[in-house]
């Protein structure tokens, strides 16, 4: 059996390498071009990248499939492709070059969260259930029939993105390692998706981390444990230092905790008990336990009071 990988971020990296522990070890891995990334700009392979090269897999790194790239797939005759965040659309005739199609594995319970960020979305909407799905590929996103899919529950209510994107991206290759035999022995039968059902997410961008206190905390909360490591959930306080004076400083919020039943107006902090930063919410405040200073490093809620004292009885924008 011939198959083609196709992917670029940690998610593919962990579906990479969870199918190859289980033997089934790609002909070629088809990944994006390195990039630069960080302050310095330095030049970074992805992160499917550096599996392939820990297991010695051959690699293609393509800006675009070409014609040139679909005759070098096309001479390959490979039995089937496997796509697990690879980033980009690929077209309807890169879909139908391998014989038994092309799957994809896609964090969510399809038809429920096409697109970009279906792990933040299950977070934000507070759900207690969550999965993964393999499709039969066609040109629109997450659009394929349904080949097989595995439902989780999320049993822990302070999991935060990165613990259940990696605990799904397990998963996915824990259910391809299921799948692919029975796809290619022609036992699975693929069933439309219910279309009606289908919602959609979208690429997050850095605005989706501002707090805006008027909401309640509860979902304040859901937003802190969601958007990790990138945007992040932040809000204005106003700076410190002489030099910055009449300017504002981002403050992220790391972890924090709710405190029911209590009213204030929206934005207006207080000390909370153990000496932690409180903010009233629309319903309900928000206990912060750990945070960070635009340009510092993290610190408890309890250590950041300490410095900044004047934080306590004033109004955070919303």
């Amino acid at each position: 059996m011939k198959i083609v990988f196709f992917g670029t971020s940690e998610f593919g990296a962990i579906v990479l390498r969870t199918i190859i522990r289980a033997s089934i070890i790609p002909a070629l891995v088809v990944t994006v071009p390195d990039k630069p990334a960080g302050r310095k700009l330095k030049v970074h392979p992805s992160w499917v990248k550096q599996v392939a090269l820990e297991y010695r897999i051959p690699l293609l790194q393509p800006e675009t499939p070409q014609e040139k790239v679909l005759s070098q797939l096309r001479s390959m005759e490979p039995d089937l492709f496997l796509v697990a965040a690879y980033g980009k659309i690929l077209p309807q005739e890169l879909l139908d070059i391998p014989k038994k199609g092309s799957l994809n594995v896609h964090p969510s319970l399809l038809p429920l969260y096409r697109g970009a960020a279906p792990v933040q979305a299950a977070l934000l909407n507070g759900d207690e259930k969550t999965g993964a799905t393999v499709i039969l590929m066609d040109e629109r996103m997450d659009h394929g029939p349904i080949v097989a899919s595995s439902k989780i529950k999320i049993q822990n209510p302070k999991i935060n993105y990165p613990e259940l994107h990696n605990k799904l991206a397990k998963l996915g290759g824990e259910l391809l390692i299921k799948t692919i035999p029975l796809w290619i022995a022609g036992k699975i039968k693929a069933v439309p998706q219910q279309d009606s059902k289908a919602t959609y997410t979208k690429h997050l961008t850095k605005e989706a981390g501002r707090i805006d206190w008027t909401k309640s905390a509860l979902y304040i909360e859901r937003q802190v444990r969601a958007l990790q490591p990138w945007p992040g959930t932040f809000c204005k306080i106003k700076a410190q230092s002489k030099k910055s004076k009449n300017t504002e400083q981002n403050l992220k919020i790391l972890k924090a905790g709710i405190r029911e039943g209590v009213h204030g107006e929206p934005g207006k902090t207080f000390l909370a008990q153990g000496k932690k930063l409180g903010v009233y919410a629309g319903k309900d405040a928000l206990i912060i336990e750990e945070l960070q200073l635009e340009g510092s490093k993290p610190v408890s809620s309890k250590e950041f009071l300490l410095g900044h004292k004047d934080i306590l009885n004033n109004k955070l924008p919303i």
